[in-house]
Parts: structure tokens; C-alpha cells; sequence
């Protein structure tokens, strides 16, 4: 499933530091300069998961495959980004892309490294950010509803509705406010969705702080965090500096070692990236064989033919059953020989939604 998150913020905040500290497969280049960032960097992120640790314990086998999830780390923008200021029209067009939003927030203070917009602020720089992105999705809906308006008349109940939606995301715009706060229902949402808004894309927080508060935080963080109570959003509070630099040790011992020099007890950016695969709405099964254990990534409320679709398109069209033993269950008996003769795995439908964590195997025919 190719699902993204974007990691976006004004110029110089740590988003390229903390690119460098998720992605295991590129290192974006971070220098204190603005634009640093011009193409999107992109890098494959592993899930951390104890789950599939556990699972590799007990079935021992050649190959594991954890799940993963894409991270994009887009251009600095400044103000006026929706009129084309700075590198405005493509920072729009990368984050157009992206399914769910990371949004880094400067929360420390360092005079060293530039700052356009004058003192720390965290709550303006994020909503700067946010009218950057109303203003340019307002352009967006005002020109598809002018060029609505003439074929109108065809009495397309499909268009009607798309039309009766945009009005309300226009009236939403107008006020200063994300389409993402007006909680769209799914029918409305697949309506509107070939527009691609910007302030429609879930968003998750990083309060970049300095290392004395790593762990409590301080006024800027709390700030940010009051702030985003207020749209149900959740704040990751880390030093990006700290993470890039965990994430460069390759020995676990010495990297426990580092951990345990700054108190931690697991990295931050853990806590990052499970938040950003929760943002994106996925879920997890597992497969457990002796030849691999492997995660597999899932949207949320799929059924099992969708859920079997993700390891081959063969398997959803030919889909007859799926053997399935809760991960539970699957350490509790220790295997799924034992799982099946305490009659702890069941065979489900096509109407089955899968359950995250659920350890799964699929009969096909085709």
C-alpha cells in the first residue's frame, strides 16, 4: 500500500533532521539555510512492532518482513506559499500528494539558526502553515464550483452532491477553518475526493524541543498541545537532534547504551511512527510460516478478500476462506498446530473484517 506522510513545517524547524531519523533508506541533507529541501526526499519506514518479534520467537523462521510506511520530506514553506512565495506552488503540489500530514513546530530557542518570522511562536508558525493551506484549497473549490456551475443543469445527482459539499467547504474556508474540522461523513468525503484539499489531510503534531526538554517539554510544547486539543490532533514531543542521532547506531548495545545516557526508554520516534501509521487509518495481520513472518499493512475495516488482496490480487478474486487465530491466542498456544487442536483457529467468510493483530492464512482457487 503505497500511503504516504508528508513532513512539513516552516524553513529550519528539524524537519530534514527528523526525515534523516526516520528513514532507514535515504538521508536528506540538512543545512541552515532556506529551501535546503527542494525535491521531496522519500524513504520506506519500518513499523516498530513487538508483536512480530514475538511472533518470529515461536515460529523460527528463514525470513521477517515487518510492515512499513512512506515518508516524504517536503520543502520549508513561508507565508504567501498559496500565491507562489518561495517555493509555494510545489511545496502545494508534493503535499497534494501525501495522505496525512506531519507537521513540525520550532519549540526551542537557538539563535544560531535562522528564523524569519521573529520569536518563538509556535502557535503562529502553526497557523501559518494552515492558512496556507485553506487559502490555496479556497482557489481550489471557488474555480471548480464556478466551472460547475454551468454543466449544473444536467441534473447529474452525483455532481449535485459533489457541488453541495464544495459550497460547504467554501463557507467553511471563508472562516478561517480546515475542511478537515467539518467531519465529513464518508459519503461526502468520496464526493469532494478527486479535489485533493490540502486542510482535508489528517494531521499529526512534532514539537522539535531543545534536549533539556525531552522529557518534560516547555512553555512552546504545552502550548502547541493546548492548541491542538482543540482540533483532536495529537503532539509528539521530541529533540529530532537526539532521534537522528539514535537512529545512526547500527549495534543495539550501543545504542541502549546512548538511550540510557538520556533516560529514554524507548525512542520518541517510535512513538512517531506508530502515531503517523494510526493517522493513516491502517491496521496490521500477520502470516506465520517457517519459511517467513511477515506484517502486512491494511486499511482499517477490511475484510478479509481485501485484507488477502494486499499478498496477491489472485487471492481476493479467488477468495474461499481465511484460517485466522487472534495474536493472542497464537502466544498463548505457542503455535498454530496447538492453536488449531484447542480449537482456538477459525475459518471466517468473505464478510469477515479483520482484526488488528490477527494471524491469518487464505484458501483460494483460481
Amino acid at each position: 500500500m503505497a500511503l504516504q506522510a508528508g513532513i512539513v513545517g516552516l524553513p529550519n524547524v528539524g524537519k530534514s533532521t527528523l526525515f534523516n531519523a526516520v528513514s532507514s533508506s535515504a538521508k536528506a541533507q540538512a543545512s541552515n539555510y532556506r529551501f535546503c529541501t527542494i525535491e521531496p526526499n522519500t524513504g520506506l519506514v519500518n513499523v516498530p512492532d513487538p508483536r512480530i518479534d514475538k511472533l518470529v520467537e515461536l515460529v523460527q523462521p528463514i525470513r521477517t518482513v515487518p510492515t512499513q510506511i512512506e515518508i516524504v520530506d517536503i520543502a520549508g514553506l513561508v507565508r504567501g506559499a498559496s500565491k507562489g512565495e518561495g517555493l509555494g506552488n510545489k511545496f502545494l503540489a508534493n503535499i497534494r500528494e501525501v495522505d496525512a500530514i506531519i507537521h513540525v513546530i520550532r519549540c526551542f530557542e537557538d539563535e544560531n539558526i535562522l528564523r524569519e518570522e521573529g520569536a518563538i511562536n509556535p502557535i503562529s508558525d502553526k497557523e501559518i502553515i494552515e492558512t496556507e493551506l485553506q487559502l490555496k484549497d479556497l482557489d481550489s473549490v471557488e474555480r471548480k464550483l464556478s466551472r460547475m456551475e454551468k454543466m449544473l443543469k444536467t441534473g447529474d445527482a452525483k455532481m449535485k452532491l459533489e457541488y453541495d459539499v464544495l459550497l460547504q467547504c467554501k463557507e467553511q474556508l471563508n472562516k478561517g477553518k480546515s475542511i478537515l474540522s467539518m467531519n465529513l461523513g464518508k459519503e461526502e468525503k468520496a464526493a469532494i475526493a478527486e479535489n485533493f484539499l490540502l486542510s482535508e489531510k489528517p494531521v499529526l503534531y512534532v514539537a522539535n524541543v531543545d534536549e533539556a526538554s525531552m522529557h518534560t517539554g516547555n512553555k512552546y510544547s504545552d502550548a502547541l498541545i493546548e492548541a491542538a486539543k482543540n482540533e483532536g490532533a495529537q503532539v509528539i514531543v521530541m529533540t529530532n537532534a537526539i532521534e537522528a542521532q539514535i537512529a545512526e547506531f547500527e549495534n543495539p548495545d550501543d545504542k541502549a547504551m546512548f538511550m540510557e545516557e538520556y533516560k529514554m526508554t524507548e525512542p520518541a520516534l517510535d512513538r512517531l511512527i506508530h502515531s503517523t501509521y494510526k493517522l493513516l487509518n491502517l491496521s496490521t495481520y500477520f502470516t506465520a510460516g517457517v519459511q517467513e513472518v511477515r506484517a502486512w499493512t491494511i486499511h482499517q475495516g477490511w475484510k478479509a478478500p481485501q485484507a488477502a488482496s494486499v499478498i496477491h490480487t489472485d487471492f481476493e478474486k479467488g477468495f474461499i476462506k481465511a484460517e485466522v487465530i487472534s495474536y493472542e491466542d497464537f502466544i498463548t498456544y505457542q503455535s498454530e498446530a496447538a492453536c488449531r487442536e484447542n480449537g482456538r483457529l477459525r475459518i471466517e467468510g468473505k464478510e469477515y473484517v479483520v482484526n488488528d493483530g490477527d494471524v491469518m492464512h487464505f484458501r483460494f482457487n483460481v
